[in-house]
């Protein structure tokens, strides 16, 4: 079935026709019509209350036809998550930094909801994979401890920041013994006076102009303190990884790893959830204890931070499966030589959406051999075109083929379980 899905406008998208969301909401979204002048950030594929998903044939919405075919969901998923899509599909266009942040565990997430409901709006837990479907860059993780103490040791306006006891507790630290000192440190940043702050970073500014300062200072720094002016964020790139990721490269979040969006379009695959404790790069509220004592205070490398799929050499398909129960991700890449390609059958339900190339889809029940070729006898066909999502219900009768295509790349979410 295809499905009809939810725009969502944020500030940070990127704008018109520039964004990969307005193109995939040509086909994706119903009745859209392209306005140059606004962000298009986000579309929502899924069961989430802020923008449920529609079936296209009937108008019904996602979450009322899963209530009334939960078998659709598929035993073990339907077991597990009683009943529930778990999972919320997207695709971001990011033209500026989303807020720097981590979401909580499982646990956390259901004493924070007690605790602040009208704050932390449900009791899940928010794992995330961001997938690059173009250049993408992010903030992810803490740096390797030696060099977060030589930014330290070399910016005198971050030592002010931090004062004299959370610098010398980082730059003491030891690599098999660093937690208490990066926890020392990255907490005189999230809670440092704002008059503070804003002093050192027209100092650290004005400083970069004059001697042109090192390229991460000049192009992320610049552009952050621009864009975030008295932000603690503009100081946590010097904390926090800088990564980049070319198509087809992922980053999983764990619970409590401390991350950002900075720029480009990528597929994210999340637990459905809205749980987020925000430490800086934005105008929301930021809960600085509970993030603190929550963020796992953990240093690798940017390339650590990189998750790789796993390659299936038969069908070429690439999957993308975090150790949560709530996602996996497969990267599906169709050739133009390729002959018939039969869309994996799963026992959980999936949502796929196209974002390369055009084909036909054809729902069959019948396959045979004519002349050597692999020949599909159709119960339904239709074109594809860029942004075409589809509903997979677990464990289909009718399979699924893609044919007459002109190299397809297409992303399936669904349950390992």
């Amino acid at each position: 079935m295809e499905l009809k899905c939810k725009v969502q406008n944020y500030h940070w998208g990127k704008v018109g026709a520039e964004s990969l969301v307005a193109k995939f909401a040509e086909t994706a979204v119903a009745d859209f019509k392209l306005e140059e002048g606004k962000n298009y950030a986000e579309l929502w594929m899924g069961t989430h209350n802020s923008g449920p998903s529609l079936i296209k044939e009937t108008g019904e919405t996602l979450p009322e036809y899963i209530k009334k075919n939960p078998d659709c969901l598929g035993d073990k998923v339907k077991a597990k998550f009683g009943g529930e899509l778990p999972f919320l599909f997207k695709v971001l266009s990011v033209r500026q930094a989303l807020s720097i942040q981590i979401h909580p565990n499982k646990s956390n997430a259901e004493d924070l909801h007690a605790k602040f409901p009208d704050r932390y709006k449900d009791p899940n837990h928010k794992p995330e994979i961001a997938i690059a479907l173009t250049d993408f860059e992010g903030l992810c993780g803490f740096r390797p401890l030696k060099d977060i103490q030589g930014f330290v040791q070399k910016l005198p306006e971050l030592q002010t920041i931090l004062g004299e006891s959370s610098t010398e507790a980082v730059l003491n630290a030891k690599e098999d013994d660093y937690k208490d000192g990066l926890k020392a440190a990255f907490t005189s940043l999230v809670k440092c006076d704002a008059d503070v702050l804003k002093a050192q970073l027209e100092k650290l500014a004005n400083r970069i102009n004059a001697t042109g300062g090192d390229e991460l200072q000049k192009k992320l720094f610049t552009t952050l303190n621009k864009d975030f002016p008295g932000d603690i964020g503009c100081f946590a790139i010097y904390f926090l990884n800088h990564v980049k990721l070319a198509p087809g490269e992922a980053m999983y979040l764990d619970a409590d790893v401390p991350h950002a969006y900075l720029l480009g379009n990528c597929m994210e695959c999340m637990a459905n959830s809205d749980n987020v404790v925000r430490a800086g790069l934005t105008p929301k509220f930021i809960d600085a204890d509970t993030l603190v004592d929550m963020v796992q205070y953990k240093c690798a490398s940017a390339e650590d931070q990189k998750f790789p799929g796993v390659k299936n050499d038969d069908s070429g398909v690439v999957l993308f499966n975090p150790h949560v129960p709530d996602f996996a991700v497969n990267m599906i890449k169709i050739s133009s030589s390729s002959d018939c390609f039969s869309l994996p059958v799963l026992d959980s339900i999936s949502i796929l959406i196209f974002t390369k190339g055009t084909g036909k889809y054809l729902v069959s029940n019948k396959v045979v051999k004519e002349g050597g070729l692999t020949v599909v006898q159709p119960y339904a066909s239709d074109e594809i075109k860029l942004g075409t999502v589809l509903l997979l219900p677990a464990n289909k009768i009718l399979e699924i083929f893609i044919e007459d295509c002109d190299e397809i790349v297409a992303y399936q979410a669904f349950c390992a379980l």
